[in-house]
């Protein structure tokens, strides 16, 4: 009995950490300096519940940013499975794109969170880095795009992601950079490059 009792307050649990952290990345992307008290009222909980979950500010902001780069890697795969490994990368890198845009609006806040003496390092890359050299093996086997290329070479090539301003152009700006890049990842490919974005 007591476990069907607890089963709906995990679930519960569960739905009031999401939308935690579903407003947090809203409210945060707008100003850093936004009150946890805030978010704690916009997603509908109580401070007790809110800090049950995250602790400090700095624990929120750490987990928003390793949850988006989570759902960001966790595309990757599914991409692979339904379309063509040049179209899969090419894709994925417009996921990377609008995550590179919420990471800007959440770049304040991150470096709040990790700058100071004692405070937690940035989290890494694994996961986004991964699902990278996942898309780009895949890409090189199918002769799409060039050998050779890793996720630090891609990476440095879509730098330039993270320096566009958020504003109300930045996608077609981000979509114009991507097809740029993908069409230098074609060059010297061994199926000649005859992949569209």
């Amino acid at each position: 009995m007591r476990q069907k009792k607890d089963a709906p307050l995990r679930s519960d649990a569960q739905r009031n950490r999401e939308r935690i952290l579903e407003v947090a990345l809203e409210e945060l992307t707008r100003s850093a300096d936004v009150p946890l008290s805030t978010i704690a009222k916009k997603a509908g909980v109580g401070q007790g519940t809110f800090y049950r979950h995250f602790p400090t500010r700095e624990a929120l902001v750490l987990e928003i940013y390793r949850h988006e780069m989570q759902q960001v890697a966790d595309t990757a795969a599914p991409l692979l499975e339904s379309r063509e490994p040049d179209r899969a990368l090419r894709e994925w890198m417009d996921r990377l794109a609008r995550f590179a845009l919420a990471k800007a609006g959440l770049a304040d806040a991150l470096r709040q969170a990790t700058s100071a003496p004692g405070q937690p390092a940035k989290p890494g890359h694994a996961p986004v880095t991964e699902a990278a050299e996942l898309l780009l093996r895949a890409a090189e086997g199918a002769g799409t795009i060039r050998p050779g290329i890793t996720a630090d070479d891609l990476f440095l090539l879509i730098g330039g992601l993270w320096t566009l301003p958020p504003g109300t152009d930045w996608q077609p700006r981000a979509t114009r950079l991507l097809d740029f890049v993908m069409d230098g990842l074609r060059v010297g490919a061994a199926a000649g490059g005859q992949g569209q974005s």
